[in-house]
């Protein structure tokens, strides 16, 4: 029997429970991308709804209106008001905070109003319950003229009913409009629904009010004229709309919800509040938190790493063994599983700090974060919202600037966009914590990690220099918008850890196979050049070295010299030589600008090539010598240049590429591409000059 396939999508505002929903949904049967022209992330999943109806779920960006403030809005508006949209739903889901009811049906009426298949899913009630708050869900059923389920999203409580809903709804319309803008605006709307060709009272309004609604042919210019006719202004008439439905709404909201005393333990949520976000104590804690973070990446980490490290060496040891000696052998252990080996022990650094974020998301306490950095922030050019970009950018640029997004004003949306790539984000963290690891001692400081304290210092100069930056170009950027910041705090709420997982797993598959695929190639390409050169060079060197004292370190050193990554190392040698970086550091300067992670990758495969000794990347950079010196090469002013290098420069094609499509000009990925560039070429210089 061929099973039906439906469409859910799932609407709602920030903060309801969406994402958590959706997980419940699908499980790990997701699929994250873009809209297509976009680059607002879009989830998909698949679920099964019945024996004979299999689903797509689709995750949109949280809205409060179908008159959208941002292009996150816009996303949503134009999925639910487009019936050629290839995500159209067939059943549309709305999620609402049982805890904040009127504003969070405000989006549902609307959609009521646009004769879309609907359901409501009324989240948190075990939240609101303890608040005092007692939604009568078969009244409110009735009110609204279509089905609503009470659930509980992170605990999986409703579901199965919730299910059933939408099964029910695939054929069930509402049963009335929820607020008749015929009656608001007589004689137009109908006019309209003749213009347009389509009887639908709401979409007309929208298209009055210059909505898009694509998919359809509508005729501009006579609805322009039927306004200029009526005297519709349509920012007026969507503020006259927005008042009448909110007076219909709290009018159900009376008749639906009944507020009693809250339970003592939001007085004491109250008191935490008044904790979190104080001017001052609301700093202490949030350091203390990052504190917390880099303790447990540097700390809490070791082990695993050391087990992933072991099996890396194991592995290349048995397959050295195991094939037949030879080029093929050199280039799986030497090239392959050396840049390899040198990313994947990072992943439970990479881990612990996804799993972090998402635990402060889940908890409600970002929001905190966005609501005490707005006067900060707003001194400098940004404003709340820019906060969560730039904490983002701590994970993933890419990511972080696409959620630049919900800022409304342009100018302050795109000094979030050239700066969040100053915050050191999870792809130069195994560049740090491979050079702190070998230039600062494993030893506790007042009783603390000494590494911990070092990788928290180079993630504030990330977040330092982007204020300082912002605040410069806060008078570069001329805009005369003005610009507001309105948010709602989110309930306290104990994390969801199925989504915490399913958000490290899905950010540690992306870190491993999209920079692992880079990582093969480049190592590939790497092994190639630093194995053959021009001519017969490589027999000169063995002929020189040829029954003297040590020959086989000597005729390894001299090959990689001569060799093709040789000699563009060689190339760009003199320009990176004040910063203390040698030729060889200089390929892993531009093989990172593929991507940062790549770095670890190259350094673990030019050391590796020639050397027969099977060791860790840790292991042979200690034993890097200088040539001049012939003291260890990597010392505390080579690392720390190394790691502000990298701190600053703009090493990531992709971001460069998501900032050229969220701002539609080469311009700005260009001037971000030099101001970074130069800020990384002087401090690493002042840095060496001073330290060495």
């Amino acid at each position: 029997m061929t099973k039906r396939q439906i469409k859910i999508a799932l609407a709602g505002n920030p903060n309801s429970g969406k994402t958590t929903l959706f997980n419940a949904f699908t499980g790990l049967k997701q699929k994250v991308g873009n809209y297509p022209g976009i680059t607002v992330e879009k989830k998909t999943g698949k679920s099964t709804f019945s024996a004979d109806i299999d689903a797509k779920i689709i995750d949109l960006p949280g809205a409060y209106s179908l008159f959208p403030k941002s292009l996150d809005e816009e996303v949503s508006q134009q999925v639910l008001c487009n019936n050629t949209d290839e995500d159209y739903p067939n059943v549309t889901v709305i999620i609402a905070d049982a805890t904040n009811l009127r504003r969070s049906i405000f989006l549902l009426t609307q959609v009521i109003d646009l004769n879309m298949n609907v359901v409501l899913a009324l989240n948190m009630v075990d939240i609101a319950t303890k608040k005092g708050i007692i939604v009568n869900v078969d009244l409110l059923s009735e009110a609204l003229g279509i089905q609503v389920v009470a659930i509980n999203a992170r605990k999986r409580k409703g579901i199965d009913s919730l299910k059933e809903a939408i099964v029910n709804a695939l054929d069930e319309k509402p049963r009335k409009p929820f607020l008749d803008v015929s009656k608001i605006f007589k004689g137009v709307i109908e006019r309209a629904n003749e213009i347009r060709g389509i009887e639908n009272n709401y979409a007309s309004f929208l298209s009055l009010c210059k909505q898009k609604l694509s998919g359809e042919v509508i005729n501009r210019c006579a609805l322009n004229q039927l306004c200029k006719k009526h005297e519709i202004i349509p920012e007026r008439a969507q503020a006259k709309e927005t008042v009448k439905r909110y007076k219909a709404i709290d009018k159900i909201i009376l008749s639906t919800v009944k507020k009693g005393a809250p339970v003592g333990r939001y007085q004491f949520t109250k008191r935490v509040d008044d904790l979190l976000i104080h001017p001052v104590l609301g700093y202490v804690v949030f350091l203390s938190i990052l504190f917390l973070l880099f303790q447990a990446v540097f700390s809490w980490s070791a082990y695993p790493m050391e087990l992933i490290d072991g099996l890396f060496t194991d592995l290349s040891i048995w397959t050295a063994n195991a094939m037949p000696q030879g080029m093929l052998n050199d280039l799986v252990v030497n090239g392959i599983l050396a840049g390899l080996g040198g990313i994947v022990i990072f992943v439970p650094q990479i881990a612990f700090l996804f799993a972090f974020i998402a635990f402060l998301e889940d908890t409600g306490y970002m929001a905190r974060v966005s609501f005490i950095t707005d006067k900060l922030l707003r001194g400098v050019g940004l404003n709340g919202r820019s906060i969560i970009p730039l904490l983002s950018g701590a994970a993933c640029a890419v990511p972080a600037i696409m959620s630049a997004r919900t800022i409304s004003s342009w100018k302050e949306r795109l000094i979030t966009i050239m700066v969040t790539p100053l915050m050191s984000c999870s792809a130069r963290l195994p560049v740090y914590t491979l050079i702190i690891a070998m230039i600062i001692p494993a030893e506790d400081f007042l009783g603390f990690n000494l590494q911990g304290l070092v990788l928290m210092i180079f993630y504030l100069i990330g977040f330092v220099s982007a204020i300082v930056v912002a605040y410069l170009m806060k008078f570069i950027i001329k805009s005369q918008e003005r610009s507001y910041y309105i948010m709602e705090m989110p309930s306290y709420k104990i994390p969801d850890w199925k989504t915490v997982i399913y958000t490290i797993v899905e950010k540690v598959k992306v870190f491993l196979f999209d920079a692992g695929k880079i990582i093969i190639a480049v190592s590939i390409v790497l092994w190639f050049l630093s194995s053959f050169a021009p001519g017969n060079k490589f027999e000169k060197i063995e002929q020189q070295w040829a029954g003297k004292s040590d020959a086989e370190m000597h005729i390894a050193a001299d090959k990689l010299e001569a060799s093709y990554a040789g000699m563009i190392g060689k190339t760009i040698e003199p320009a990176i030589k004040p910063l203390g970086f040698d030729w060889k550091i200089g390929i892993s300067l531009i093989t990172s600008f593929a991507a940062r992670e790549v770095f670890v990758g190259t350094m673990s495969t030019i050391y590796s090539v020639g050397d027969d000794n099977i060791q860790s990347i840790q292991e042979r950079l200690k034993n890097v010598k200088n040539q001049d010196t012939g003291k260890a090469f990597f010392t505390p002013a080579v690392g720390v240049s190394l790691m502000l290098f990298y701190a600053f420069a703009m090493q990531c094609m992709s971001t460069l590429a998501i900032v050229y499509r969220e701002t539609k000009h080469w311009k700005w990925p260009t001037i971000q591409f030099l101001y970074m560039g130069v800020l990384a070429y002087l401090s690493s210089f002042i840095a060496y000059q001073i330290l060495s």
